[in-house]
């Protein structure tokens, strides 16, 4: 029997991949805490105005207080080159792959911006602090350790998004900051407004997105994965999840009758192979539907898993919505 791992082991998953690899500002929100991956509630359009401030308290409680408007950003997670590509703002070093996307900033001019050594999980504060960073932006449960290294020497920033109302909410929170709001509202919009669009005939078919590098692989649930928040809008997603010590057996996935397969694959140090691949193997991968209908998609992870913000969203919502025509 394959199982998949828990929540955590997403996190560490994606982490370990990369390695080797408002309430403030008038955030608006569809739902609570418990509620906002239930597709009840269709997306408002309408959009907020942003006020720039470089005090503020972020979607997710976090105060931040800045001296001036950030010029020189370090990113350590996707979710903040996302939102600094929406903003029109370059980060000044990073230590993810999407800018190289071409929706982002194209593999030539991503090579001009500095990468962090260390990888994801350990990137090295030396390195950081030689840009001389006005604001450092983080995954929390993963640079939430960096923080008193970084003290007295910049800002740090700890993001910890797990629904695309988060991502929403950090985008504005970060247009705040740097007093791109127009640049905000404008993203904010235009995610808004493709999401209510899909959402006005939404898809049948069941849907899941799995991820992983071999048979150990996981399943995201809209609870804590920011694409997965996304798909109870547009498709049948019957995958909730189960907590910290949750996961789901291939058999489970099989009596579901899974129609359209989204594959995520995370690639660790000198493995290779896709995700989809690896699991023919198993004689019970072929029994699925979309796998018998030609209908496995192996997507991009870079935007997928790791992006998170408005602009991979977006992709994600365009290749879904085609998918599951």
């Amino acid at each position: 029997m394959l199982r998949s791992p828990s929540r955590f082991v997403r996190n560490w998953l994606t982490a370990a991949a990369v390695g080797s690899l408002l309430v403030g500002c008038g955030s608006s929100s569809e739902g609570s805490a418990n509620d906002k991956a239930r597709p009840a509630a269709k997306t408002e359009v309408t959009v907020e105005p942003i006020k720039a401030s470089t005090e503020l308290t972020d979607t997710n409680g976090v105060k931040v207080s800045l001296e001036k408007k950030p010029e020189r950003i370090v990113c350590l997670f996707a979710l903040c080159d996302d939102i600094l590509t929406e903003l029109g703002i370059v980060p000044t070093a990073t230590n993810s792959a999407v800018l190289a996307h071409p929706d982002f900033l194209g593999e030539e001019k991503a090579k001009e911006v500095d990468i962090i050594p260390g990888g994801f999980i350990a990137p090295e504060v030396e390195a950081i602090l030689s840009h001389k960073p006005d604001l450092v932006i983080g995954l929390g449960d993963t640079h939430g350790k960096l923080a008193p290294a970084l003290k007295g020497a910049t800002t740090f920033w700890a993001m910890q998004p797990e629904t695309w109302q988060d991502s929403v909410g950090y985008l504005r929170d970060t247009a705040a900051l740097t007093g791109r709001t127009a640049q905000g509202e404008k993203a904010e919009r235009a995610f808004r407004v493709k999401l209510a669009e899909a959402e006005k005939t939404p898809s049948d078919r069941t849907a899941l997105i799995i991820y992983g590098s071999d048979e150990n692989f996981g399943v995201a649930t809209p609870e804590g994965d920011v694409a997965a928040s996304l798909f109870p809008k547009i498709a049948d997603y019957p995958w909730k999840s189960r907590g910290v010590e949750g996961s789901y057996s291939l058999e489970e996935i099989l009596a579901k009758d899974v129609d359209v397969l989204f594959v995520e694959t995370l690639s660790f140090g000198d493995a290779e192979g896709k995700l989809s691949e690896k699991l023919a193997a198993n004689p019970l991968w072929s029994k699925i539907p979309a796998v018998k209908n030609g209908d496995v998609h192996e997507v991009n992870s870079e935007v997928w898993a790791k992006g998170r913000g408005t602009r991979s969203l977006g992709i994600v919502l365009d290749e879904a919505t085609a998918a599951l025509r």
